[in-house]
């Protein structure tokens, strides 16, 4: 069916030629030497009649309505430790290695932890509709894996009608370890633990964002202790609320400076989890996102960072870590 912009076209274009028609007759030769000086001196413009092409409805058509909505808050799925607000496109399949190694504090007999030991965690993940990733993940830590979600609730758009982003990020976790003596394990259900987050996110600038992440970690299976009257009491509670802050500035086209912070909102009994901070450096390429800091964080499980870490940074117990992901779109 013929496009109705292209119709109007053609008829202005008809009706304009007729227009110059008419008027060059009437002026007959007294304008016969200045046509002919304008044909020498210049190009005339003449109206060209719409072929229906296409490219002729294109450009009647009206103009493509833009995304309304800000890009690119963070660069990538993480920001050191911590999820980040972002979900890649749809089709978008992610593989990232992450890998923590020792305190620094021995110096050189351990290189500064890198020959210590490590932790090191792969993760695969899919966006299989928009703004929905689901993801799988194995870690060396206690032969954990862990299944998880993201789901992107709301976006910041251009013209501030929508200030913030905000995202879900959850998973669930599990201890794969054999059963012996040591990890009992008795009920399979001991094996699980929980995460879930709601991270809210704004970028200020086409250099600096910032986003905030309260958190609740859970477990099934926690220690515990008999107490003078023989009773079995957990050594904490299996629930933990936690807040984590997360900072991206740019300072070129494919690096930034980046930062973290997280700390227990909830002192528990007979544990005392630490506080994080965390800093270093991001690059980013095409396809790749890389990044290198220092931080107090050892575990590469959110909940067991949570409740669970013992690394001071008032004492300097710091350690290197790195992030490395990688994008194809399907």
């Amino acid at each position: 069916m013929k496009n109705p912009f292209t119709y109007s076209l053609s008829i202005s274009g008809f009706v304009k030629v007729c227009l110059l028609i008419v008027l060059s007759c009437s002026l007959g030769t007294l304008m016969a030497q200045d046509s002919t000086a304008t044909a020498r001196g210049a190009k005339k413009k003449t109206p060209v009649k719409s072929t229906g092409t296409a490219k002729d409805t294109a450009a009647a058509s009206p103009a493509f309505k833009k995304n309304p909505y800000v890009k690119n808050t963070f660069e990538g799925n993480y920001i050191i430790d911590n999820q980040t607000v972002m979900v890649p496109i749809k089709g978008t399949f992610e593989f990232v290695i992450q890998h923590r190694f020792g305190i620094v504090n021995n110096g050189f007999s351990d290189l500064f932890g890198i020959f210590y030991g490590a932790n090191i965690m792969f993760s695969f993940n899919y966006v299989p509709v928009n703004n929905l990733q689901v993801g799988f993940a194995v870690t060396n830590e206690n032969m954990t894996v862990d299944w998880n979600l993201k789901y992107a609730l709301l976006k910041q758009t251009k013209d501030g009608s929508v200030p913030v982003s905000i995202t879900y990020y959850g998973n669930v976790a599990m201890d794969t370890r054999k059963k012996d003596s040591v990890n009992l394990f008795s009920p399979t259900a001991d094996r699980f633990s929980y995460y879930s987050e709601i991270i809210i996110a704004r970028k200020f600038s086409d250099k600096f964002s910032l986003q905030v992440s309260p958190n609740i970690s859970a477990f099934n299976n926690s220690a515990g202790y008999i107490d003078v009257n023989g009773n079995q009491d957990p050594k904490w509670s299996g629930v933990h609320f936690s807040i984590g802050a997360s900072g991206r500035y740019k300072i070129s086209d494919g690096s930034a400076i980046i930062a973290n912070y997280d700390q227990s909102l909830a002192q528990q009994s007979g544990n005392i989890p630490r506080p994080n901070i965390s800093f270093g450096m991001e690059f980013k390429t095409s396809g790749h996102d890389f990044e290198v800091f220092f931080g107090n964080y050892s575990s590469l499980l959110p909940q067991n960072n949570n409740l669970y870490n013992p690394n001071d940074f008032t004492k300097g117990q710091f350690l290197i870590g790195f992030n490395i992901s990688r994008l194809w779109n399907f």
